[in-house]
């Protein structure tokens, strides 16, 4: 499935306020999940593996690097737990780095919230406008997390122009 996401990261030090807003909202909370996303060598893009307790997909997608609401091009194959999917991709391209985070995951009609805690990383909060059928314009989807955004009072200063990827990269020596 190819879908178009307008997307936002942050560092997010109070989550519990984001997490009261969710509440007054009814957003629908899906539950925690504890993801392990194994970013492998691509020649283009990025690819990765989650495997999670609720979520588990081979992610390809194609984004800039910039702060504020960025596009995302996104092909997603939802994959099973345990498949021996990670070993073929582990032999035939190589591991580039392994995140592993917890995070909190809700919905407002068609826009997903994480509010995620990075192993080494710290505290973020994402927003994720996402156009599954291909009837919401990219307008529509950026008014969306601009509205997220403004709602939630992020602070530019806070705003990630990388993935979780390239931040636990940079760290390393």
């Amino acid at each position: 499935m190819t879908h178009v996401n307008i997307e936002i990261k942050a560092k997010c030090p109070d989550q519990e306020t984001i997490r009261g807003i969710l509440k007054s909202l009814n957003a629908k909370f899906v539950g925690l999940d504890h993801q392990i996303d194994t970013y492998f060598n691509a020649n283009k893009g990025r690819l990765k593996l989650r495997e999670g307790d609720i979520e588990n997909s081979l992610i390809y997608y194609e984004r800039e690097n910039k702060s504020g609401p960025r596009e995302s091009n996104v092909v997603l194959f939802k994959t099973q737990a345990g498949s021996p999917l990670k070993e073929i991709l582990t032999r035939s391209m190589g591991i580039k780095t392994v995140i592993d985070k917890k995070r909190e995951i809700y919905f407002v009609g068609n826009v997903k919230f994480h509010l995620d805690n990075v192993a080494s990383l710290g505290s973020f909060v994402e927003i994720e406008a996402i156009d599954d059928d291909g009837g919401t314009s990219r307008g529509k989807l950026l008014e969306q997390c601009q509205h997220y955004l403004d709602l939630f009072k992020i602070n530019k200063a806070d705003l990630i122009s990388k993935s979780y990827s390239d931040l636990l990269l940079d760290k390393a020596p």
